[in-house]
């Protein structure tokens, strides 16, 4: 058989200037390898002068921080004061000088409190809700029409909005009635009813949809809010499930809700603002919103010591239904005059309309302050 020829690298394997030519090369690779060795600076890992950064202080050097600038500018241009807007002072002086205090010469917007921590919606976005129970048509928008007509309405008003006011971008929301007072004392014997998580997971569903927020109202009834929040725990730990609480049917005085106009106190509030505040720090999560209803004086008393957190935003809402004039008079009286930290304003779709006309989102960007959240009923 005939001998194969051989290849090309077994003729440069013999070739004694080959060989000659490897042995030096490996010897330079390896004489510069010594001496990057050698030379070399210890990475930040090896060395002890350089102090060990932990993971977690890597994620905390990373966590968003408030835009304290434009927070400032926002909260001036929804305070909607002409002596602020025409001030040579700065955002940060102006909001400095801004307090509780009713007197003729220091503004009541913007209200003067504690900046929230970063991822805060308020007052960047506007909030506009839809409200209501999935067990009844007569207690608002969200349970009187099937969900795809209620959630096509309430894109439509988010829509209305958006056009009325293009700097600020709407957020749509679910404002569910959680815990409902009833003229019965009921199982509990508190003149309550709470919804079962099935209907509570139902809301959640559908605000999933629209990408929008979920809040949970409480009527305490015979109850409280300490009693009744907290049940609501493992629902406001989510990131866009919120609160509110309505005064009207807080019946401290033992009455049967629905006959008299109830009450809430600071401390009541304070509690639900703090409880959300220790989810929030707890759950690593954004600033939640607390809405509070309002329509009489008495309704909410004590109001310059309800405080706002970092951790938790304070709307109140402007919650009477009536012509635009009562409704902006109402709203001068009780919202403008008492400030706590940001403002709402409520529409209801057949009591507003039956008596003079559904204020529109120009009438309501005229008001001072501007409203933040914006609820139909």
């Amino acid at each position: 058989m005939a001998k194969p020829p051989e290849t090309k690298t077994k003729s440069l394997i013999k070739n004694p200037y080959f060989l000659l030519a490897a042995v030096l090369l490996v010897f330079a690779l390896g004489f510069d390898g010594w001496m990057y060795a050698a030379n070399r600076q210890p990475m930040a890992a090896d060395r002890p002068d350089i102090p060990k950064v932990k993971s977690a202080e890597l994620a905390a050097s990373s966590t968003p921080v408030l835009d304290i600038a434009a927070y400032n500018k926002k909260i001036l241009e929804i305070a909607n004061e002409p002596a602020l807007a025409t001030s040579s002072a700065s955002s940060t002086a102006s909001l400095s000088a801004a307090g509780k205090s009713l007197t003729a010469a220091v503004p009541l917007w913007p209200v003067k409190t504690v900046y929230p921590n970063a991822g805060a919606l308020l007052p960047f976005n506007r909030i506009v809700a839809y409200y209501g129970n999935l067990y009844s048509k007569n207690m608002g928008v969200l349970g009187e029409y099937p969900e795809d007509e209620m959630l096509a309405r309430l894109s439509s008003e988010v829509s209305k909005w958006q056009a009325a006011d293009p700097a600020t971008p709407v957020i749509p929301a679910l404002h569910y009635i959680a815990v409902v007072a009833q003229a019965g004392p009921g199982k509990t014997g508190k003149y309550i009813s709470r919804m079962p998580d099935s209907e509570i997971d139902k809301v959640l569903a559908m605000a999933g949809k629209i990408h929008g927020l979920v809040f949970l109202d409480v009527q305490v009834g015979q109850s409280s809010v300490e009693a009744e929040v907290p049940l609501l725990e493992k629902y406001l730990k989510l990131p866009n499930v919120h609160l509110g609480i309505d005064p009207e049917f807080a019946m401290d005085n033992g009455r049967r809700p629905g006959t008299v106009i109830g009450t809430l106190d600071a401390s009541d509030i304070n509690f639900a603002a703090n409880y959300l505040a220790q989810i929030a720090k707890a759950n690593n999560l954004p600033p939640k919103i607390l809405v509070v209803h309002r329509f009489t004086q008495g309704m909410v008393t004590n109001y310059q010591k309800i405080t706002p957190l970092p951790e938790v935003q304070i709307v109140m809402d402007m919650d009477g239904f009536g012509s635009p004039a009562k409704k902006i008079s109402t709203y001068k009286s009780f919202i403008y005059r008492e400030p706590v930290q940001f403002t709402g304003f409520k529409l209801f779709y057949k009591n507003d309309t039956a008596r003079g006309g559904m204020m529109t989102p120009d009438q309501i960007l005229k008001l001072t302050p501007i409203p933040v959240y914006i609820q139909y009923q």
